[in-house]
């Protein structure tokens, strides 16, 4: 699967999206550090360890380079940046049920803008499935002959 690039000076709005989603009882943040352990063990049985992991080094930095979403005290989403490598959005995932409710907007946007607010220019999303997704919602465009890029899973590969 191919990177994108996305230009984090020309974003679309943030408020708005996390208004959409809040007025439906959504909240968008990001986790408290005592949060930690639900948030990796959550992550790793909706989404695997590989996932788990990349998330868990957003903790290395105070605050930690991810946000959740929360329904009722129930963690139903989450986006990290700056885990796999620097200056990279994801993993990022939204349970099954809670998709098509806007949440994985408000995570991505509410991403992206806090990197374009730690000084990035530009965010490289890596390993996109949903391309289409990103070149709509943010303008995203293909990086040519990015594939696999980082993500030749090297000693994971062969652990398998």
């Amino acid at each position: 699967m191919p990177d994108m690039l996305v230009k984090l000076y020309d974003l679309p709005d943030l408020h708005e999206p996390l208004c959409r989603t809040k007025a439906i009882g959504i909240e968008t943040r990001r986790p408290n550090p005592w949060e930690k352990l639900i948030l990796l063990e959550w992550v790793e049985s909706t989404f695997g360890s590989t996932w788990a992991l990349e998330c868990e080094t957003a903790f290395a930095i105070n605050p930690p380079s991810c946000y959740v979403a929360v329904e009722k005290e129930t963690l139903i989403g989450f986006a990290c940046y700056d885990c796999a490598r620097k200056n990279f959005f994801g993993p990022t995932g939204v349970a099954e049920a809670e998709r098509g409710k806007g949440v994985g907007l408000s995570l991505l946007l509410a991403c992206l803008h806090a990197m374009r607010d730690d000084g990035y220019a530009y965010a490289i999303i890596g390993g996109v499935g949903p391309a289409e997704y990103y070149a709509k919602t943010v303008g995203a465009t293909l990086i040519e002959d990015s594939s696999p890029g980082i993500y030749d899973f090297g000693l994971t590969r062969k652990a398998r």
